[in-house]
């Protein structure tokens, strides 16, 4: 099997399992007739996710803006700087006046809490695609929050 043809392996963030419910099915297990296969693994705290990046590898990840005790804006902050090849991460922020922060964050999407079913997909697939295109990460090109 090549590597094209290889799952998607996406990283789902947040300490609400009704969020990462809601992520895992809007993403579904294709987000587009151009890409893999998706294959979903939840983490629910943030040095779970730590761990799981130093022993594992991930082509994507998506964090809940929200999150706490540590949220997805931070937590991605601390992995552009401490993950050497850092997937490709989207953010979910609550409100529309928080997508600054989740640029501050270096996240190369972003997009808005309740998770979108119809958005969330197209989103990912973009930031995916330019991440395998070679495009420059660390939010150069970080998607517009946008809400239903």
């Amino acid at each position: 099997m090549s590597a094209e043809q290889q799952p998607l392996k996406v990283m789902v963030y947040s300490d609400d399992h009704n969020t990462r419910n809601d992520i895992r099915v809007a993403l579904g297990r294709w987000v587009a007739a151009d890409l893999p296969e998706i294959t979903t693994v939840d983490f629910a705290t943030a040095p779970a996710v730590v761990r799981a990046l130093d022993n594992e590898t991930f082509d994507a990840l998506v964090f809940d803006g929200e999150a706490v005790p540590a949220g997805g804006m931070g937590l991605s902050y601390q992995l552009h700087d401490e993950v050497a090849n850092c997937p490709p991460i989207l953010v979910l922020v609550a409100r529309q006046d928080d997508a600054w922060l989740a640029a501050w964050s270096r996240a190369e999407a972003v997009t808005g809490l309740p998770v979108d079913p119809t958005t969330l997909p197209g989103i990912f697939a973009e930031m995916v695609r330019k991440h395998r295109a070679g495009a420059p990460a660390d939010g150069e090109f970080a998607t517009p929050v946008t809400h239903a």
